[in-house]
């Protein structure tokens, strides 16, 4: 019978509420659900949307902030067959247009204190805070029941993962419920998730780091999530200090936040044992700094994007000594390996392209053949990272394509000057990039945020001098008051070099 040996993204859900129908599952504010609770309210969910009109492969966008009924909206898409399309919550205008539009959502789940920002003539329900919308909806709704042909297959499409854009327009990522289950698997195993877990989930749920590498495989094993609205560190540490929090994924930037609040050097935060980083590089000097203060934490490194779901590799606490620039070794569902420009493999040691094959992969690109036959190429997927395995299997990314920097015919990665210029007291945040320069091809420029305000360029670039060979050394310095940023907390370095590349 089809379906049968399927495994959908929904199922992950109803499968602990069976083995622990009374367990807690979720708190967000004031409302808490137990997995059998929200099981149910999402087989209601799905009802609402289904007796909408809404009808098998139908997209379904999702811009609002965290919530509980966030999570319940996506798990309600899965179980009625539809797929979902989460959208940066930040994006106005033109890119909120093009997602919605390019995707053809015939409805959106949005909060009601940014619908308004919507292309005139979507459909839009409210997720919550309104009278109708979903959340309120769910006491009088009758829960969905598929038929073997109207419910989800493990090879549907449960979600549209937009690319985060910081070098063109974003571009969908076709993931299927086989696939996303997969990666749930894959990040069980790599990053320890257990049932005795209190994880605490403060980053966008519209991002696939949050929601598919730790919310749902914390559901899928039973353990008592907590969603906050964001990052914030007052309520962070109150979680923690009342033993309701004890393991955190956050990007590079929100854990230098953290390390720089003054609660960090003052509350006790030793309830807290799993700190798992990711989404960009975490500059090794922040990361000794942390250890330092908290040298009981078990650190993991998470790597990977959104078209393998998004986690490929995974540096584990006992795996950091000495390899703290790594960011580990392949997880459990994905085959890594480093290619030249041909596509051939390259001897350990070298630096070349990360390509993947896994079944944790996307479908390829929506609405665009071409680029997905660029990005798939003889059954594997051409990351853009560039990066070094050693002997042992452990990556190290050196760069993306697109940001190594063309110095004097001499290529440069920008992460190795970013490093030097971390250990710099006087730096909080850098960003190196290259600029168009008539002598060199490319100028290697250091956009840097100062947490000391004295520091100079011409102190900067001497520190850089003794740490960087002479073709490395930043020729210049711009000093500014923040970097820009996508929502994952990755540095926006297109945006850099066409902002400095004019002036």
């Amino acid at each position: 019978m089809t379906g049968v040996r399927d495994s959908t993204v929904d199922g992950v859900l109803t499968r602990s509420a069976r083995r622990t129908p009374g367990r807690t599952a979720l708190r967000y504010g004031e409302r808490a659900w137990t997995y059998e609770e929200l099981d149910a309210a999402v087989s209601r969910a799905a009802g609402v949307l289904r007796d909408g009109g809404l009808t098998r492969g139908d997209r379904v966008g999702a811009y609002a902030h965290n919530s509980d009924a966030y999570l319940i909206g996506f798990l309600a898409c899965a179980r009625a067959g539809l797929i979902h399309v989460p959208v940066n919550q930040n994006l106005t205008g033109d890119d909120l247009a093009y997602i919605v539009g390019q995707s053809g959502c015939s409805l959106v789940l949005a909060d009601p204190d940014i619908a308004g920002r919507l292309p005139s003539g979507v459909p839009v329900l409210a997720l919550r805070d309104a009278d109708d919308s979903l959340l309120t909806r769910l006491a009088d709704a009758s829960a969905y029941a598929s038929s073997e042909e109207d419910g989800p297959r493990g090879d549907d499409l449960a979600q549209l993962l937009y690319t985060s854009g910081t070098t063109a327009l974003p571009k969908g990522a076709m993931l299927s419920h086989r696939a996303l289950v997969h990666e749930y698997v894959s990040a069980i195993t790599a990053l320890d998730l257990k049932e005795t877990d209190r994880p605490v989930h403060s980053l966008p749920l519209y991002h696939s780091a949050q929601m598919h590498v730790f919310l749902m495989p914390y559901l899928a094993v039973g353990a008592e999530s907590t969603i906050l609205d964001g990052p914030d560190a007052e309520r962070i540490f109150d979680l923690v200090e009342a033993g309701r929090a004890d393991s955190l994924f956050a990007p590079p930037t929100v854990w230098i936040g953290l390390s720089r609040h003054p609660g960090f050097e003052t509350r006790d935060l030793r309830a807290l044992r799993k700190a798992y980083y990711g989404a960009s590089i975490m500059p090794v000097p922040v990361l000794e700094r942390l250890r330092a203060r908290l040298p009981g934490l078990a650190f993991y490194n998470c790597f990977g994007q959104s078209e393998i779901g998004p986690l490929a590799t995974v540096l584990g606490p006992a795996e950091h000594e000495g390899r703290l620039d790594s960011c580990g070794r392949p997880v459990l569902f994905v085959e890594a390996r480093v290619v030249d420009e041909g596509g051939r493999e390259v001897p350990d040691g070298t630096q070349g392209e990360v390509v993947y094959r896994s079944p944790q992969l996307c479908e390829g690109y929506w609405g665009k053949p071409e680029e997905t036959a660029e990005a798939f190429r003889d059954g594997w997927f051409r990351s853009g990272d560039l990066a070094v395995r050693d002997a042992e299997g452990y990556f190290t990314v050196v760069d993306r394509v697109k940001d190594v920097i063309n110095s004097g015919g001499v290529l440069v990665a920008s992460r190795q000057v970013e490093d030097a210029l971390y250990e710099h007291a006087g730096v909080a945040e850098a960003a190196v990039i290259g600029l168009p320069d008539e002598r060199w091809i490319e100028a290697v420029t250091a956009v840097v945020v100062r947490s000391d305000k004295d520091l100079t360029e011409d102190e900067l670039v001497a520190h850089a001098r003794e740490k960087l060979a002479r073709f490395k050394v930043p020729k210049r310095v711009v000093f500014v008051d923040e970097l820009p940023r996508n929502a994952s907390g990755k540095i926006l370095k297109r945006e850099l070099r066409d902002l400095y590349a004019a002036g």
